[in-house]
């Protein structure tokens, strides 16, 4: 199975360095970014182009791994109609391939990805949808060979898990930030919270996240929020985003 990986961001750069160690042939690498995509290139033993009118026309699958703001557009630009074409994006249909080509689908990794980590794709949950069943089939096989969680949505479930995986992860990850410049102000390590961060996601493998949660909001420790939100007088809008919080794990 030949693919076209249009994209070298962290998605494209993970997805295409994985089906190239799972023996898929990576025909091309397409991306605006003449740096990323080279290197891509080089690490996976493909050729690259910045330029959307050279792509090849003679391979299986061409995955889109791009911004959601670009999808569309890249979609138009690529003169190639043969082949599966699907993207990788959690939030965007699949019909923005109606009309265009004939066989489209979804091909969405439900992880965080950063070029600088390694990562481990066997438990990933790689989702997917096609417009029709032998496109599902060979979308089926592709991530067979990445991981062991493959899942068929329809796209109302993938916004809802993709709106989930916002607040579970970018916006927990926010808060990891906000923390970090917290202890930094008093010379103290992010390191610290490090194995407090650990137990917290091993305890919502074991149970609901619901009864998980701990803490002065979920104890309604009057005196410790009033001495936390009073710490926060220096910065309102941290101190609004305590006091939401709050209040939202206090009507859980």
């Amino acid at each position: 199975m030949n693919i076209v990986c249009i994209g070298s961001g962290n998605v494209g750069w993970h997805l295409a360095s994985h089906l190239a160690e799972a023996d898929f042939t990576i025909r091309q690498i397409v991306s605006r970014t003449t740096d990323h995509a080279r290197r891509l290139g080089q690490l996976v033993n493909a050729p690259f182009t910045t330029n959307m009118a050279e792509i090849v026309n003679n391979a299986d699958i061409y995955l889109y791994a791009v911004p959601d703001d670009q999808l569309a557009t890249i979609i138009a630009q690529n003169p190639v109609k043969t082949g599966i074409h699907c993207h990788t994006s959690g939030s965007l249909p699949k019909e923005l391939f109606a009309g265009k080509v004939e066989n489209y689908g979804i091909f969405y990794p439900l992880q965080t990805f950063s070029k600088q980590k390694q990562i481990d794709f066997q438990n990933i949950p790689i989702l997917l949808e096609a417009n029709n069943k032998s496109t599902l089939k060979a979308l089926h096989k592709l991530a067979a060979h990445l991981s062991s969680q493959i899942l068929e949505t329809n796209f109302e479930q993938r916004q809802q898990l993709h709106l989930a995986a916002v607040f579970a992860c970018n916006f927990s990850n926010s808060l990891f930030t906000i923390a970090d410049k917290i202890l930094k102000e008093v010379n103290l390590p992010f390191d610290l919270l490090l194995p407090l961060i650990r137990e917290t996601v091993e305890k919502v493998s074991l149970l609901k996240p619901e009864a998980a949660q701990t803490g002065p909001a979920a104890r309604n420790d009057i005196n410790v929020i009033a001495h936390h939100l009073s710490l926060l007088e220096v910065n309102p809008r941290l101190q609004t985003l305590y006091r939401i919080m709050t209040e939202i794990i206090q009507a859980q």
